[in-house]
């Protein structure tokens, strides 16, 4: 078996964490407890979201209409002690209806800047896909610098700031599908599947009972962590231990998908960081301060099915995304 890394100062690593790391473990836990109050039944959803809070990284939920997608990023916000914003986006959307503008002020005679929604903690963009290309990518700063440039100057976004975009399936009608550049900036993709039986008849009595999605604070939620958890449990996470084996288990797996006969485009260099990154985060969520294979083969899907594209006739044949990556992860040797 493989023996636990050893940190830059050569200590061995170890579970559990004590002080600070350990009130930020338990306040996000609390916070998936929390989460779900309001939403049934999407537990890996809410873990993704906590992973991604703690890589600093942006989220892509996709799943027919109607799974409470919406209701999820809501209620992480409401969870949280961070400020929100939600913009709707429609085909007429403009890039500055979402950056913010120069205004000009006739009582001074000069242009002053009007900060747009995506200056917030949590920015909900709803319907992402159903906006055009151009105002997709104005998101694309904001996303990779945390800044946006308006009129030559640049203006830091607040931290943490995180992009939840929801979107429908692109075999809807009225989507856009979001070109490699922008799916590349999503830490994760997340699929939101239709509820079990039992799951569905649970949110049909919450209803029953007086549920009211638009009132979350009636449901009994309440901020349970804030941002210096979210601070503390990152540094922690910066401290969790990669070996050399797993950081080649890593390139490995991605280096496959470059390869596959199946797939026109493989994972990039910027996917097998999130990669590590993701694997590093749910190592320490779980407990541990150093990572194994499994993390890594249990973020391998959400962080790298957005990141390849399938060959026309692959996907002709039913081939998904998913199932090549689950076949490249029984492939690849594992570490020992």
């Amino acid at each position: 078996m493989m023996a636990p890394p050893t940190d830059n100062a050569g200590n061995t690593g170890t579970t559990g964490t004590t002080g600070d790391a350990a009130t930020a473990r338990a306040s996000l836990e609390a916070l998936r407890a929390e989460i779900a109050k309001a939403v049934v039944g999407q537990d890996p959803a809410v873990t993704g979201l906590v992973v991604a809070l703690l890589c600093r990284g942006h989220v892509l939920l996709e799943g027919v209409p109607g799974v409470a997608k919406t209701l999820l990023v809501r209620a992480l916000a409401s969870a949280l002690e961070l400020d929100t914003k939600r913009v709707q986006f429609t085909p007429d959307l403009m890039p500055s209806d979402i950056t913010g503008s120069l205004v000009y002020d006739a009582r001074t005679a000069e242009f002053s800047f009007q900060p747009g929604p995506v200056f917030t903690n949590l920015l909900l963009a709803d319907e992402i896909n159903r906006t055009p290309p151009k105002t997709q990518s104005s998101l694309l700063e904001a996303m990779e610098e945390r800044q946006v440039t308006v009129d030559g100057t640049p203006r830091p976004l607040p931290e943490p700031f995180l992009v939840a975009a929801t979107q429908n399936p692109v075999e809807y009608e009225g989507t856009y599908p979001l070109p490699e550049a922008q799916l590349d900036r999503f830490l994760l993709k997340l699929t939101i599947p239709l509820p079990s039986r039992q799951d569905e008849i649970h949110v049909l009595t919450r209803h029953a009972e007086g549920f009211d999605p638009r009132d979350l604070r009636a449901a009994g939620m309440r901020p349970v962590a804030g941002p210096a958890d979210l601070e503390a449990a990152r540094a922690a996470v910066a401290k969790t231990a990669v070996s050399p084996e797993i950081t080649g288990y890593v390139v490995d797996i991605c280096r496959a998908t470059r390869e596959s006969p199946s797939l026109t485009l493989g994972v990039s260099p910027r996917g097998a960081t999130a990669l590590l990154a993701t694997a590093r985060a749910w190592a320490w969520l779980t407990g541990r301060d150093y990572v194994i294979p499994d993390d890594v083969k249990a973020l391998a899907l959400p962080t790298l099915r957005h990141r390849v594209q399938l060959r026309p006739e692959a996907e002709m044949e039913g081939v998904t995304a998913d199932s090549v990556i689950n076949a490249i992860l029984s492939h690849v040797p594992v570490p020992r």
